[in-house]
This record gives C-alpha cells, sequence and structure tokens, in this order.
C-alpha cells in the first residue's frame, strides 16, 4: 500500500493510519497476539490508544499526553494487563512514528539542518519518555490504591468480634495465622475490650488452618494483653497439632485463659450464669445457640 501525501504531519498520519497500523502490529511481535484478549479484558483500543497518542505527540500536547498516561495506567492497572506488554508497545509506536517521519520527510524532500532534527527528536522522545513516566506512575498508584484496600479488608475481616450479651463477646477465628495477622488481631481485640468493656472474650481456634511458629508466641502475648486489660479470655477448639506446636516452643497458656473443649460448651456455660447472674430467663434465640435447634 503506497503511502499518501499530506500537506502536515498530522494529516500525513491521519491519512496514513492504517498503513501505520500495519506496520505498528509487525514492530510488536508479542502485543500482535495479544490485541483482542486486551480489547475482552479491559475494553482497550490498542490500535485506536496508538494513533492518538502520537497525534498528541506531533501536536506537542503535554497536559494531554500526561491526561492519556493517567488515564492508560489506571486501565492498565484495573485489569492487571502486563507491563511488560505496555513496554514493548509503546516502543514500536516510537519506532514507527520515527518510520513515518522519515517517509514524510522524503516525500516532501525536506531538508532539516542538524538543529532543526534534533530540536524535533528531543520533543518527540521527551514526550514519549513523559507518556511512559506517566503511565507508571499512574498504574503504580492505582495499584498501591488497590492492595491498601484490600489489606484494610483482609484486617477489618480478620478480627470479627461478635457481642453475645453486654459483657461477652466471641472472636472466631478461621484460615492461617502468620505474624502480620496477630499484630492486626492483637491491636483490635484490645481496642473493642476498651471500647465495648468486654468481659469474657471466647476465642474460638477451631477454623484455624495453620499457625506459624511467630503466631503462636504472639499468641501468648495477646493472651496477656486481654488479662492486663481486665478481660477474661476463653480459648475454644484448640487442636492437637497447634498444642504440639505449643509445647515444642514451651509456650504456656497460664492463669490467663481458660479453655473449652468446644465453643459449644463454652457458650452454655457462660451464657446460663448471665441469665442466673441478671436474674432473668435466657431468650428463645439463645436457647437455640446454646442448646441448637432442634426443629
Amino acid at each position: 500500500m503506497e503511502l499518501k501525501n499530506a500537506p502536515t504531519i498530522r494529516q500525513f498520519l491521519i491519512d496514513n493510519s492504517e498503513r501505520f497500523g500495519e506496520q505498528l502490529l509487525g514492530e510488536a511481535e508479542n502485543v500482535r497476539s495479544k490485541i483482542e484478549e486486551i480489547q475482552l479484558i479491559g475494553n482497550i483500543d490498542l490500535l485506536y490508544n496508538a494513533r492518538k497518542l502520537v497525534l498528541l505527540v506531533v501536536d506537542e500536547e503535554k497536559e494531554k499526553v500526561k491526561v492519556f498516561a493517567e488515564e492508560e495506567g489506571i486501565a492498565w492497572a484495573k485489569y492487571s494487563l502486563t507491563l511488560a506488554l505496555k513496554i514493548e508497545w509503546v516502543q514500536a509506536i516510537r519506532r514507527t512514528l520515527w518510520d513515518f517521519l522519515y517517509e514524510y520527510d522524503k516525500m516532501n524532500k525536506s531538508t532539516h539542518n542538524l538543529d532543526e532534527f534534533y530540536k524535533m527528536e528531543s520533543k518527540i522522545n521527551k514526550l514519549m519518555d513523559d507518556f511512559l513516566n506517566g503511565f507508571f506512575i499512574s498504574y503504580s498508584s492505582y495499584k498501591d490504591k488497590l492492595l491498601e484496600e484490600q489489606q484494610k479488608l483482609v484486617e477489618n475481616l480478620s478480627v470479627p468480634i461478635i457481642p453475645i450479651s453486654t459483657t461477652i463477646s466471641i472472636l472466631p477465628l478461621i484460615g492461617s495465622m502468620d505474624e502480620y495477622r496477630f499484630v492486626v488481631i492483637e491491636e483490635k481485640v484490645l481496642a473493642e475490650i476498651a471500647e465495648r468493656r468486654i468481659q469474657t472474650l471466647i476465642m474460638d481456634l477451631s477454623g484455624i488452618a495453620d499457625m506459624e511458629t511467630e503466631a503462636v508466641k504472639l499468641f501468648k502475648k495477646l493472651l496477656d494483653g486481654i488479662s492486663m486489660m481486665g478481660c477474661e479470655a476463653v480459648i475454644t477448639g484448640l487442636r492437637p497439632d497447634i498444642i504440639k506446636k505449643m509445647i515444642e516452643l514451651g509456650v504456656e497458656l497460664g492463669p490467663n485463659a481458660e479453655t473449652k473443649g468446644s465453643l459449644q460448651k463454652a457458650l452454655t456455660a457462660y451464657l446460663r450464669d448471665v441469665a442466673e447472674n441478671t436474674g432473668s430467663g435466657i431468650s428463645e434465640s439463645r436457647k437455640i445457640l446454646i442448646n441448637g435447634d432442634n426443629h
């Protein structure tokens, strides 16, 4: 396909956009096979965006290049698209643009002196570099924001303290326990004890899949902290593998925690005490909680 001449570089790129796209795909072999996939995943039209970028660059639209880079960074981060593909794509755009600038000058018999050429080279490459830098900053910022939001969600889900009465609460722990998660649990548990004036905290460990060595050590520290807050800790659901790990590490629960065989036994004992101390009967919902639904 022959290139069409035009009075300006901008018009030259517009009139030969189809040829530009063909050459660009030839330059970016790895991206070429991912064009449809990227369109499907993130609704991103790579060829359209490439043409948009080169026009912004040749028009020296610095602010628009910056905004476009931010938009592209967010889009690629949002759909977790590969950075390596983006780098290859932008560099292919750069090479293709320079090939077309050369063809334009050749067709129009342009005679740039060295100063003019280097000024043009500096402007174009700087704007392409600015686009890449802006893209990476935007991509990283969006990813960091997502990670922070996910971390907060995990932290909140890590400490699901459930009030059973005005003085008794349950903390069911599930999943894997590592050092970081236990630090989060300690901070939130102590804060909740102070805020809700919890006198008895029943900690059910039956849902724990694994407890790392440092987490076992921090567990003893958490029990000490609960005791110092004037709250009684009741441990239920201790499995043999966790007990074995505690013994191997020399970790003893000591006087700061009472153990019960199961959460059901702990609830039965403590809620009956509450009913007797308050002189009131146990509500129907609590009876079901204690004895199970026999219907």
